[in-house]
């Protein structure tokens, strides 16, 4: 029969009462041989192990037992008397040591009142000193829990007016008090309990200080989920076990065997829970557990598979069906409800994946499929594109949470509307209803099945296959490539090039590069790349060049939007693209300098007598006049637009007055103004910047068939000089003349002339060639290899004249006045007639003449101050 117990305190003394079987004359006589109990290994029987009793030494000196029939009682002090009675060694010993054995003398008990009703024996302690028996009765109703969990064949314990109840809920689950717990018994007596909160475990926790129970409380302290009742072999103390002892190792593995069972009972989801957590084990005893546990649970079945169990393999038994054991497991570490089970489902790749929510603990060593090794996995998973939505939709919620995982999944496959399996999302394009068909049919595109759609793609870097994205697709740009050699190999191209123009179609579109090899067909009907062809009507086609490689586009086309078919390529007018040595022609040789603007492409179809109508359709568009005005198009043009069979550079403008005679005027060109003109090289101006230039324009000065004046002459020749000055031009890298145009617009023999570096001389030269010096004669000379006239002719005026200021002269006065100039310094010297006796022994008559230092002497004062302020200039820009 159920077992119970009651404690109450009594005049000051403790009683604890117990039902079953009353003490008998062979019980006392165990009490007092051997303290072990006289009762036999019987299922439900409480008590056998005989060490309760001799507990109450340690709070009572003289305890008793009280039945209905009569007692017995234990006396320290009267077991004293009787050892000392005995004399001899006893006496002796008990000399020694006052220790005496107390329970192995038994005396009557006194006459006292019997054990409440129900109750079939009594223990009664009056503690020693220091000890109150409340305390006892208190710490007895502490622990109450712990006795009917260790001993079930007891069904309650009252300690004064707290009672605490064992119920027996079935199914191996009782509630002890307020706690519920899940028994499970396994062999050679071994019981492991399992608190429950509610239905579910409440696992111990390693620190929560659990001890091995055999069956009452020892001192091995244990690490484990569930409490440990076992009757391991104890020292005498009742602290710790026997470790030699061979039935320990036969414990640890009913134990072990025991635990397995008491996992596979609780619900699958909570089964993780259970195994032993990794850190130090608390005791040798709990080390040994812990890894006979860990070895057990390894290798027997318990986790839950995610797969449905549809039978039995050989050599498993029924009750393991739809489990595994962790050692042939996989565990897919992927967050999302119900996708082991989509997986397990569907392919035999992923038959041993454990259900969703389980996590086994890493101490177990299950493989773990992470997000990475399940998107390769799934590359051999052959599902319609619906299973892959329900894939793509369990995946999902975790990718918006998880760190990290999107990355992870970066080679998800993705089914195709053409049946094959990709991995990568980012690689894929999502239908868009306004895609052309013939485009989304393309392999090189990778459209995923509409049926396999869903938002979890876009995340993961797939793009709608609009039209930007679309004509932005690498793989539609791979397929315009070689769509030539497909329709010459015989491929039939029609659709896909169609389909492309279709994305082109859009209002004033610009050419577009990537599609310029597009496949279309000629008016011969042969294959042809876009931008090698030309529409019948263009307004660059009567431009063209009879050899240039640009056939006629196909009539077939004639239906397809202009606008399509030049953002293809199909020539039109003149287009702008950006600057790219590679295509535009001579590009390479361009001096790019990073910061090129746009070009104008094809300029090298047209025909040298077409550049007058083709300049003028450049110059209509405002793009494609932009781009000639400047950069790279503008250097082609100079270099190749042919004017009347010449160079542009070989022209000037009708407005450039300053090179008349020099360049030729360029005709009147309808639609084209100046600066189109002046852009595509037609001179404006003379430019120096080269050997080059130099002698094309020393050429052309010296050319008697040309008719250049004085003034055009000095202008060019200030140029010229300039440019040496400067450095521009290297006197190595140019010859001089044979010829040289003079200050009177003639041409004169080289050897003959010289520079005119003083205009007062110019009477004194009287037939020598004078070629007009400018600022800077000195470098002319050098450059023409010519002498300064100031070295030919030298001399010395004749007299003294009137002397006198400058500006009592009321001519020169005046005309300083008008020039707001100073007066120069010096004299001036007024001569009736200026005679200059030369150095060489001749005369000369002339209107002015410097004299000593800053003087001058003049027959004409207005030509000596015009000589005078020259100097000063000169030696102003000079100095």
């Amino acid at each position: 029969m159920p077992g119970r117990v009651r404690a109450v305190v009594v005049d000051g003394e403790l009683r604890v009462a117990n039902t079953g079987a009353p003490l008998d004359a062979a019980g006392v006589a165990a009490l007092a041989a051997l303290r072990a109990s006289a009762k036999r290994d019987t299922a439900g029987t409480t008590g056998r192990f005989g060490v309760g009793f001799a507990a109450v030494l340690a709070v009572c000196t003289a305890p008793r037992l009280v039945t209905a029939a009569g007692g017995v009682a234990f006396s320290a002090a009267r077991t004293a008397v009787e050892v000392a009675a005995l004399g001899g060694e006893a006496a002796a010993e008990l000399a020694r040591d006052a220790r005496v054995p107390v329970l192995r003398l038994a005396w009557p008990a006194p006459e006292e009142e019997p054990p409440p009703p129900g109750f079939a024996t009594e223990v009664r302690l009056r503690p020693v000193p220091g000890i109150d028996p409340r305390d006892l009765l208190d710490e007895l109703a502490r622990t109450a829990g712990d006795l009917l969990l260790a001993l079930p064949g007891l069904e309650s314990v009252t300690a004064g007016p707290v009672t605490v109840a064992r119920t027996d809920l079935g199914d191996g689950r009782v509630r002890v008090g307020d706690t519920g717990y899940l028994l499970v018994t396994g062999d050679a007596g071994v019981r492991w309990a399992l608190r429950l909160r509610g239905d579910r475990p409440a696992p111990y926790g390693p620190d929560d200080g659990e001890v091995l129970h055999a069956p009452t409380r020892s001192a091995e302290q244990l690490s484990l989920p569930a409490r440990l009742i076992a009757p391991f072999p104890l020292d005498p103390d009742r602290r710790r076990i026997r470790a030699d002892d061979p039935a320990v190792d036969v414990l640890v593995d009913a134990a072990a065997a025991a635990y397995a069972d008491l996992v596979r009972r609780v619900d699958p989801a909570e089964r993780a829970g259970l195994v032993p957590e990794p850190g130090f084990p608390r005791s040798p005893l709990d080390g040994r557990l812990r890894d006979a546990l860990l070895t057990t649970l390894t290798h027997t079945p318990w986790l839950p598979a995610a797969a449905s169990p549809t039978g039995t393999a050989p050599g498993v038994g029924e009750d393991d069906a739809g489990l595994f054991a962790p050692s042939r497991a996989e565990w897919l570490d992927v967050p999302g409800d119900g996708v082991a089970e989509l997986l397990a489902a569907c392919d035999p790749a992923f038959s041993r994946l454990v259900a969703s929510g389980v996590v086994p603990p890493a101490a177990l060593g299950v493989d773990r499929i992470g997000a990475a090794a399940l998107a390769e996995r799934l590359t051999g998973v052959e599902a319609a594109p619906g299973w892959w939505r329900e894939l793509y939709a369990a995946l999902a919620p975790a990718v918006d949470t998880v760190p990290g995982l999107a990355a992870e999944l970066g080679a998800l496959p993705v089914p195709l509307v053409d049946g094959r399996l990709v991995p990568g999302p980012a690689s894929v394009l999502l239908p868009d209803g306004d895609a052309p068909a013939a485009v989304t049919a393309l392999p090189e595109l990778r459209i995923a099945h509409p049926d396999a759609v869903h938002p979890l793609l876009r995340r993961l870097g797939a793009a709608d296959a609009d039209r930007d994205t679309l004509l932005d697709a690498p793989a539609l740009h791979a397929a315009v490539e070689r769509s030539v050699d497909d329709a010459e190999a015989g491929l039939d191209t029609t659709a896909a090039a169609r389909a492309v123009l279709a994305l082109l179609d859009t209002p004033a579109a610009a050419p577009d590069p990537r599609f310029g090899s597009l496949a279309l067909t000629d008016d011969d009907g042969r294959p042809a790349r876009a931008d090698e062809l030309v529409l019948p009507d263009a307004a660059v086609r009567d431009l063209l060049d009879p050899d240039a490689p640009v056939g006629v586009l196909g009539p077939e086309w004639a239906d397809v939007s202009r606008d399509a078919l030049v953002a293809a390529g199909v020539l039109d007018r003149f287009t702008v693209v950006p600057f790219d040595p590679d295509v535009l022609h001579d590009g390479e040789h361009y001096p790019d300098d990073g910061d090129t603007p746009p070009a104008v492409r094809d300029l090298d179809l047209v025909a040298d007598d077409r550049w007058p109508a083709a300049l003028a359709l450049l110059a209509a568009d405002r793009d494609t006049r932009a781009a000639l005005l400047t950069g790279y198009t503008a250097w082609w043009l100079s270099r190749h637009v042919r004017l009347d069979g010449r160079l542009p550079s070989t022209w000037r403008l009708r407005s450039a007055t300053g090179l008349a005679g020099l360049y030729d005027e360029v005709a009147a060109l309808p639609g084209v103004d100046d600066a189109v003109l002046t852009a595509v090289g037609v001179r404006d101006r003379v430019v120096v910047d080269g050997p080059d230039e130099v002698v094309e324009l020393l050429d052309r000065l010296a050319d008697p068939a040309r008719t250049v004046s004085g003034e055009v002459a000095a202008a060019a020749y200030a140029a010229l000089a300039a440019a040496v000055a400067d450095g521009r031009v290297d006197l190595d890298d140019v010859d001089p003349p044979d010829r040289v145009r003079t200050v009177t617009g003639q041409v004169a023999p080289t050897d003959r002339a010289v520079v005119l570096d003083a205009p007062w001389v110019l009477p004194a030269l009287d037939a020598v060639p004078a070629v007009p010096g400018g600022p800077d004669p000195a470098a002319l000379a050098e450059l023409l290899d010519v002498p300064l006239a100031s070295d030919r002719v030298a001399g010395t005026a004749r007299g003294t004249g009137t002397s006198g200021p400058w500006t009592a002269d009321p001519e020169v006065a005046a005309a300083l006045a008008a020039l707001g100039e100073p007066a120069p310094p010096g004299r001036l010297h007024r001569h009736e007639e200026l005679v200059v006796d030369l150095h060489d022994g001749g005369t000369v008559t002339v209107p002015a003449w410097p004299g000593r230092g800053d003087d001058w002497h003049a027959a004409d004062p207005l030509r000596a101050l015009v000589a005078a302020l020259a100097l000063r200039r000169r030696v102003r820009m000079l100095g």
